[in-house]
């Protein structure tokens, strides 16, 4: 990870935040040691090939430690750019040594080797650096004498001065020797801006900075370049990556104030942006945001940014601000992808780098957790781009790779051989523990963990657990991994589901021959349980009818009638409405509209209408048919009947009544010469004495047997009389509405 310049400003003794820089005058590389070692910088820069580690023939001298210090390299006084200064820490690696004779080494012995006190210990050490787009390797010898030479001590230093770097940029320092007896240094620090360090009167091009802002907006990042209209500069966005050089993303050469549109997708922790502008241009106005913005979907973001103009002289400065946006990690770890490499092998792919760590689990068939195989795999480092080799004898569609990132702990997993090997096996997948004396156990892997094959749990594993060992002992199983003390092995189980399936289809044919010698034995009593069932089936397919019932609302010991004709009905295949139990509706929409819908949705169903004649509402239809629809009002705000008849009648005029409308009236209510004569074109029946009939129409072709009709006429019947007994004995006073009423709202 970068290490903030912050913390050197502390070493310093200076304020963390701004940071005052030593000037050195001129051009020149220059080298310097520590007392007691000499040493000297080779003229130009050389080519960086660490090449493979090799053995000590005897001590030598290997860094042991990097550190570096932020200086000015000035032209002029006021004409500096910055520099890192790097002191590289040294320390003798190994012994001395004495050949025994000549013939050991083919050669005399080496004087040097022979008498360490008057010899002299040197190293070349490479100094590599590398801060976008530049790059460079210096060559530093230096000499130690030996009588200053302890075996694993320090013995001094080495500065160079220095390498030149760009404001804001993230530089990358690695330092070995040639040849290489150990793994090389590196160091990885982001440098500051102007704002950061007092520079402000010697780097020119930190007296007027150009204005960069990023704004979110939605789903889309807006880069706002404010620059004068006449100025050329070029903008590039670039993929800063630690394994490998560092990836062009974007470039474009550009004029004047800029509005640049990013989707947020495109954001990833390494994206930055380089800016490089001439101080002899126009002055910019200066506004950088990036300490002041949070990182969120709703706030301004700066992003890495490198913008120039066309012009030799330009000044280049770069920033990454996107490496703790959580959005960025989220779009990184999208983006990143596994990928298996023929033969044992696997990558992960990603834009940037990321820390995550990787191990092997099994994906059992059916969609449940992959469980992680640690142990006895551990888990194992991640280098993004990098081939790592799966430590397994044999491949298998199950096997996945489990990778965990350290941002927020998301997960990335991908059967790898699921293309190559075909689908998800049901396999069982069998952990074996080895033991001192070739004592082994064995377990199975399963959701609950992992179950000793010979147990008492009631898991497949354990109730098959002979067999599968048998199946391990003879060779049917498949060795996925092993060491010395564990291995991993698949275990085929398509025979115990065939097994299981047999068992199935067997205790099928049982069941089977069963009904039929009952079919045999109790014939008549299977004829009679499949005329009920026929008989159920019919009830069930009236379940379906609805039934509207429309009436006049004289007084509150009709209404209770009507409420028990209604409650007494639903018990039976039938779905009645009425606007006793819509009164909340019926009070909304008005009576005429709820009528409408009512009757529409009734008939479109293949229900049946309804219609409850009393006094009054007989009276109401004479007044219609003489007078017509002026001749009386609804009685009150929920009467539906008086609101129906401009529906009704024209239903019965124009003959479309039959089969959609029945008529009742209530014995000792009513007489049937009462009944108008236009409504004895349909059916019209006394209640509760021709119930029978008023339900076999009201069911209609789905009514049951009548045997069974009579049954559901005499229980509509015991609901029934007693509120009709009520109402015979009673006065005729009108009333509101009663509480024979299901919905009283």
């Amino acid at each position: 990870m970068p290490v903030p310049w912050f913390l050197l400003s502390l070493a310093l003794g200076r304020s963390p935040m701004v940071l005052s820089l030593e000037k050195l005058m001129g051009p020149q590389d220059t080298a310097r040691c520590s007392p007691g070692l000499s040493c000297h910088l080779w003229d130009g820069d050389v080519l960086c090939l660490p090449g493979s580690i090799v053995s000590a023939p005897g001590p030598v001298l290997v860094p042991t430690r990097l550190q570096t210090e932020l200086v000015l390299r000035c032209h002029q006084e006021t004409d500096c750019d910055l520099c890192v200064r790097v002191a590289i820490h040294l320390a003798v690696h190994g012994h001395w040594k004495e050949p025994k004779d000549e013939d050991e080494f083919g050669r005399a012995a080496d004087p040097e080797l022979e008498e360490p006190a008057n010899a002299f210990l040197q190293a070349q050490v490479v100094l590599s650096f590398q801060a976008y787009p530049t790059a460079r390797c210096v060559l530093l010898e230096v000499q130690v004498p030996a009588a200053l030479v302890q075996p694993g001590q320090s013995v001094g230093s080495v500065v160079f001065d220095c390498f030149e770097a760009a404001l804001g940029a993230e530089v990358r320092l690695w330092s070995y020797t040639q040849p290489r007896y150990q793994k090389e240094l590196n160091l990885t620090q982001q440098l500051p801006d102007c704002k950061g360090l007092e520079v402000r009167d010697s780097i020119q091009s930190c007296w007027a900075l150009p204005w960069l802002g990023v704004s979110a907006d939605g789903d889309d990042v807006h880069l706002v370049l404010d620059v004068s209209e006449e100025q050329h500069f070029g903008l590039s966005l670039y993929w800063n990556q630690i394994q490998g050089p560092t990836k062009p993303w974007w470039h474009k050469n550009l004029t004047g104030p800029q509005n640049i549109t990013l989707n947020h997708t495109d954001l990833f922790p390494c994206l930055c942006i380089q800016d490089s502008y001439s101080f002899f241009m126009a002055p910019f106005k200066c506004h950088l945001l990036l300490e002041a913005l949070p990182y969120s979907s709703n706030c301004l973001f700066i992003l890495l940014w490198k913008v120039w103009p066309l012009e030799p002289d330009s000044v280049r400065t770069s920033i990454c601000p996107f490496r703790e946006d959580p959005r960025a990690h989220r779009n990184l770890w999208r983006a990143a992808r596994l990928r298996l490499l023929p033969p044992q092998g696997w990558q992960l792919n990603a834009p940037c780098s990321l820390l995550a760590e990787a191990t092997l689990c099994w994906q059992a068939p059916g969609g449940g957790p992959c469980q992680s195989l640690v142990p006895p795999l551990s888990w194992a480092n991640v280098t993004v781009n990098k081939t790592l080799e799966l430590p397994l004898l044999n491949a298998h569609p199950n096997l996945c790779v489990q990778q965990v990132s350290s941002w927020e702990k998301l997960q990335l997993q991908q059967c790898l051989w699921a293309d190559s090997l075909g689908a998800l096996k049901d396999d069982m997948l069998l952990v074996e523990t080895r033991g001192p004396q070739d004592n082994r156990s064995l377990c199975a892997l399963e959701p609950s963990g992992c179950t000793p094959l010979f147990s008492r749990a009631s898991t497949r594993a354990a109730r098959l657990g002979e067999g599968l060992l048998q199946d391990l002992q003879s060779g049917q199983c498949l060795q996925l991994w092993e060491d010395d003390l564990r291995a991993l092995w698949a275990c085929p189980m398509d025979k115990y589901v065939h097994q299981r399936w047999a068992l199935v289809w067997l205790a099928c044919l049982l069941l089977a021959s069963v009904l039929f010698l009952l079919f045999l034995f109790k014939k008549d009593h299977v004829k009679g349980w499949l005329r009920l069932l026929k008989e159920d089936l019919r009830a069930g397919a009236a379940r379906a009818r609805a039934a509207l019932l429309l009436y006049s609302a004289e007084d509150s010991g009709f209404e209770r009638l009507v409420g028990a004709l209604a409650s007494a009905l639903c018990q039976l295949p039938l779905r009645v409405a009425v606007d006793l139990w819509s009164r909340r509706e019926l009070s909304a929409q008005g009576p005429l509209a709820w009528f409408h819908a009512q009757r529409r949705q009734t008939l479109q169903e293949g229900g049946v209408v309804v219609l409850l004649f009393s006094p009054g509402a007989v009276a109401l239809c004479h007044e219609w048919l003489q007078d017509g629809a002026s001749a009386s009002a609804p009685h009150g705000p929920h009467d539906a009947f008086a609101a129906s008849l401009s529906c009704v009648l024209p239903d019965f005029l124009q003959g479309r009544a039959p089969g959609r409308y029945v008529g009742a009236y209530f014995d000792g209510l009513l007489h049937s010469e009462a009944v108008p004569t236009l409504f004895r074109s349909v059916p019209v029946f006394s209640l509760p004495s021709q119930l029978p009939d008023f339900l076999g129409t009201l069911q209609g072709p789905a009514a049951p047997r009548p045997g069974r009709l009579g049954e559901r006429a005499k229980q509509v019947s015991r609901a029934l009389q007693p509120a009709l007994d009520q109402v015979l004995k009673a006065p005729r006073d009108p009333g509101g509405p009663g509480d024979g009423t299901r919905d009283g709202t």
